[in-house]
This record gives C-alpha cells, sequence and structure tokens, in this order.
C-alpha cells in the first residue's frame, strides 16, 4: 500500500546518485511483468554514457524531468521478436519433459496463428474477414489481425514492464517519471533500434 501511494511522476529530481545495483535489481522486477503468451515483446534500453544521455535529455525536450534525472531508461516495444522468443519457449519445453501436450500445441500453432499477420498484412486481412464471420456466432478473440494491432499488443505489454520498473524503483526508495514527450525518431537512432521498434516511454 505504502509503494503504490506514495509513487509519483517526479518532475524536478535531486542531485543524488542512484545505485548502479538497484537499478538493475528494478530492471530485473521490470521483466518479471505478465506478458501476453510470456512472449516478453520489450527492451530497456539505461543509458549510461555521459554524452548519449545529454542528447537523450535533449530528445525528451529538455523536459525537467529528463534534465534532472541522474538515469534514464528508454523503454522499447518490439512487435518482430515474438517468433524468436516464441522458439525459446518451445526449445525450454521439449527440454522438460513434464511440458503438458496442450502447452506445446499453444505455441507451436495457436501462437503463429495469432500473431503472423504475412506479407504487407495480407494473412492479417484474411483473418479478420474469418474472425468477423465466426463471431457472429461464437465470442472470439478479436485482434491482433493488422500490424496496427500488433503495435498495440506490444506497447501494452511494455506499458506493464514500465509500471514494474516505476513500482520497483519506489520500493527501493526512489522517485521516477515516465516521459511520453520526446523525439522518437532521434531516439531510435541513437541506439541503432531497428523499424519495427517503437518507443514506448522514457523514464527518468
Amino acid at each position: 500500500i505504502k509503494v503504490v501511494h506514495s509513487r509519483r511522476s517526479v518532475r524536478v529530481f535531486k542531485d543524488e546518485p542512484v545505485d548502479h545495483k538497484d537499478l538493475m535489481e528494478c530492471l530485473e522486477l521490470a521483466l518479471l511483468a505478465p506478458t501476453s503468451s510470456n512472449l516478453q515483446c520489450w527492451e530497456f534500453y539505461w543509458v549510461k554514457a555521459k554524452s548519449e544521455k545529454e542528447k537523450l535529455k535533449s530528445y525528451c525536450l529538455n523536459q525537467s524531468a529528463a534534465k534532472t534525472a541522474q538515469e534514464l531508461v528508454v523503454c522499447v516495444a518490439r512487435t518482430d521478436t515474438w517468433k524468436v522468443n516464441r522458439n525459446q519457449i518451445i526449445s525450454h519445453m521439449k527440454e522438460n519433459n513434464k511440458t503438458p501436450k496442450s502447452a506445446l500445441k499453444y505455441y507451436e500453432k495457436i501462437v503463429p496463428l495469432a500473431y503472423t499477420q504475412g506479407l504487407f498484412g495480407i494473412l492479417g486481412k484474411v483473418k479478420r474477414i474469418l474472425i468477423a464471420f465466426i463471431g457472429l456466432f461464437n465470442p472470439i478473440p478479436r485482434e491482433p489481425t493488422s500490424n496496427s494491432d500488433m503495435r498495440v499488443w506490444a506497447h501494452k505489454t511494455t506499458a506493464l514492464a514500465c509500471e514494474n520498473l516505476m513500482l520497483a524503483l519506489r520500493a527501493y526508495g526512489y522517485d521516477s517519471c515516465p516521459m511520453e514527450g520526446m523525439d522518437s525518431v532521434r531516439i531510435k537512432k541513437m541506439l541503432k533500434l531497428s523499424r519495427k521498434s517503437d518507443i514506448c516511454m522514457v523514464i527518468g
């Protein structure tokens, strides 16, 4: 209760260093957030180099929450890593003899069916038509059936992990601030991110 009630989006930070060990532990706690099908479509970039940090502050429009922050973490949503993560899950399941066949089948059959959109999103459009027809008679998951839906999916999951991170920071005695006001194009270029990476937020 104390952690949730005491968390605030702080706009001006004290000039006190953050223990790097604490921040690393908080990032590890962020990764324990729930994700759709455990596909973990997120990445966190803790920008440490002073020159890069100064650039990032300017890309966050030099707002006080960025300018006075001792540390900055860029939270990235990925729509293109689900296949790699799925394959790792399947590999792990096959090493475990106790894995239920239904769970393995879910990752081998259902996950690709749900998340594959196809070239130019064509498969997604076909899925949307089929789902609309089936939905006339039975409840059915409606999304994702487009690349836009995939972006929404990735951002929802990443935001859950961001909240984990901010609550963990508060539990460790730190304040934080999630920022959306930023030049996402410049940040992506600085971090050399792929085209299918989206900046969800920057946390100071």
